[in-house]
């Protein structure tokens, strides 16, 4: 979930409607050996795709051509694209409601070399409909608790400290314990609040209804043993209260006020050094770094809430961006495009460009460490499962529409106007409709599997 909003617009301004990138001259390709267009949704990353493509062409005489649809329009460009002669022969989707529209263009992979080389967690990532596998993962993020690792120092150094070191914070009631007294001893502290501002503008509220919302979802899931289901109680919503309360008490801004408050407000916060801790994802470090925490100074919790079993997980990940290969393509154009791609996840420099330049940690096994990106919320995220912790899983929520009517509910609460069962409902009832509006509209919902903690 990337979040540096001002240089993708900037570049997305660029790109209008869409800008084809022919990757590589006419007189360089061999048209006998196939060819690949990629239509490709991150504009942040189109120089670097377009190296890429650029690269594989001089080195196999196998014409790349890569299509990038600025924000909001590439669900139009690929229903146009799609409907031509010369189609895509690989697509970027973007979550379940994606995959579900171009469901009938996508080519089983689970039999490919490029599949097998996903590693475990990106091959659970994969959707999966009566035992194919339809989409590779390449991009894995992960979102937790981020902290200020010098302010959490200072604070340790005081007599009153409830903990002598970061390591101590191991479960919702020790974070809650720091948290209070933070706040409690912000001006000897030389803080404004020990939460960053829980922002409930329409910038910011992804944190609470896309985000946090993963947390009672996940252990619910394992309570049921199921991956999915169309209808959930809402077991350990109470606990969600519980951090959603703590933030809002121990934040810079009034409870009433933090409807106006937006991601970079509360972005800036953290990074000038104002409060110990922001939930948030590795996607924040770019508008973090260069500000007043230094790269050292930056570590990662897991989303505390007070869940059993919570203890022994790490932050969540996020795989929501896949390659998915079209199945209406030539045989010679899709065995063009799958050795594309795994030139990609093989290749060094191929490698180097994805997770350096790019800035993707890629869930398959020829990324080793040297293949991370550059990225101290990313180190720290990835150390849990290095020490064998689990990752919690970003299972599929609904839509927009639910997210915006949590969003909507926790405004209303968090301003004194709204009762915590409006949330309630919007979480629980707001599932079930959802999902069902999804099933009716797009044809299909996730399919269910058992429920697999280590992955």
């Amino acid at each position: 979930m990337n979040r540096n909003i001002t240089r993708i617009v900037a570049i997305a301004a660029t790109l209008a409607m869409g800008t084809s990138l022919a990757a590589c001259g006419g007189s360089s390709a061999d048209s006998s050996k196939g060819h690949v267009y990629f239509m490709n949704n991150k504009a942040e990353v189109v120089d670097q795709y377009k190296e890429l493509a650029s690269m594989y062409t001089k080195k196999t005489g196998v014409q790349v051509d890569i299509q990038t649809g600025a924000a909001g329009t590439y669900d139009a460009t690929m229903k146009s694209e799609l409907a031509k002669d010369n189609a895509p022969t690989m697509f970027n989707v973007a979550g379940f409601d994606q995959f579900a529209k171009y469901q009938k263009y996508v080519e089983p992979l689970q039999d490919t070399d490029v599949f097998k080389l996903l590693n475990d967690t990106g091959k659970a990532y994969s959707y999966t409909i009566d035992g194919n596998s339809y989409t590779l993962p390449y991009a894995a993020e992960w979102y937790g608790i981020i902290y200020n690792k010098k302010i959490i120092k200072d604070y340790c150094a005081k007599s009153y400290a409830v903990i002598k070191s970061a390591d101590d914070i191991k479960d919702y009631k020790t974070l809650k314990q720091v948290a209070e007294s933070i706040e409690q001893h912000k001006d000897d502290l030389g803080v404004d609040g020990a939460f960053a501002t829980p922002g409930l503008d329409a910038s910011d509220t992804y944190r609470f209804a896309a985000h946090m919302t993963r947390l009672p979802l996940y252990y619910e899931y394992r309570d049921a043993n199921t991956t999915f289901s169309k209808t959930i109680k809402g077991t350990y919503l109470k606990n969600y209260k519980d951090m959603f309360d703590l933030q809002l008490k121990t934040s810079p801004t009034e409870a009433s006020m933090v409807s106006s408050k937006t991601y970079d407000d509360v972005t800036s916060e953290f990074a000038l050094g104002q409060v110990a801790f922001y939930p948030n994802g590795v996607w924040a470090y770019s508008q973090i770094k260069g500000n007043d925490v230094a790269d050292e100074d930056l570590g990662m919790l897991p989303y505390y809430m007070g869940i059993k079993g919570e203890e022994d997980c790490g932050p969540v990940g996020v795989y929501d961006a896949s390659w998915a290969v079209n199945k209406n393509a030539s045989e010679k154009d899709k065995k063009a495009t799958l050795d594309f791609i795994k030139w990609m996840i093989t290749d060094n420099e191929a490698k180097k460009i994805l997770s350096k330049d790019m800035g993707f940690s890629v869930p398959f096994t020829t990324f080793t460490d040297d293949y991370q990106p550059d990225n101290p919320l990313t180190e720290a995220a990835r150390a849990y499962s290095n020490d064998g912790k689990t990752e919690v899983r970003s299972f599929t929520i609904p839509d927009q529409q639910w997210q915006d009517d949590i969003a909507s509910a926790l405004v209303e609460y968090a301003q004194g106007t709204g009762k915590w069962d409006k949330v309630q409902s919007a979480f629980v009832d707001g599932w079930s409709t959802e999902w069902n509006n999804n099933e009716e509209s797009l044809g299909s919902v996730p399919e269910a599997q058992k429920f697999d903690a280590k992955s």
